[in-house]
């Protein structure tokens, strides 16, 4: 199955430049798998270039998820994830990813200065 970088996912989701959507588009028909790594650079240049809400962003975490194109890496740890990312308004998206990651490998408690971060099960503030 292909994969998709950042830029990709940005047009899908932003729809801001016609050409390069309908190239993205194109390119996501059959498939494709995102990262958490593609997906939380998504979210961040979303939410920092194009002033979506934290509201916004779950939103197209949501809308990843249930595409019918994409295959996330992990469907899961994103999940779960964004379920965190809902309920933590504090919380950045790609902490609360990082979590579920450590989580799902076993690694916790996770180590963090982060106030908002350490009051989530599984994390430890330091």
């Amino acid at each position: 199955m292909r994969a998709v970088d950042t830029n990709v996912l940005v047009r899908l989701f932003t729809g801001d430049d016609p050409r390069q959507v309908a190239a993205a588009e194109a390119f996501v028909e059959n498939g494709a798998w995102v990262s958490h790594l593609a997906l939380v650079e998504t979210m961040w240049v979303i939410a920092s270039n194009y002033d979506r809400t934290q509201g916004q962003i779950a939103d197209t975490i949501e809308r990843v998820l249930n595409s019918k194109q994409l295959t996330v890496q992990d469907r899961d740890v994103v999940t779960a994830a964004l379920e965190h990312f809902r309920s933590s308004r504090a919380v950045a998206f790609s902490d609360c990813l990082m979590l579920e990651t450590a989580r799902r490998a076993g690694h916790l408690p996770l180590g963090t200065f982060d106030r908002a971060l350490g009051r989530l099960d599984g994390a430890e503030r330091l």
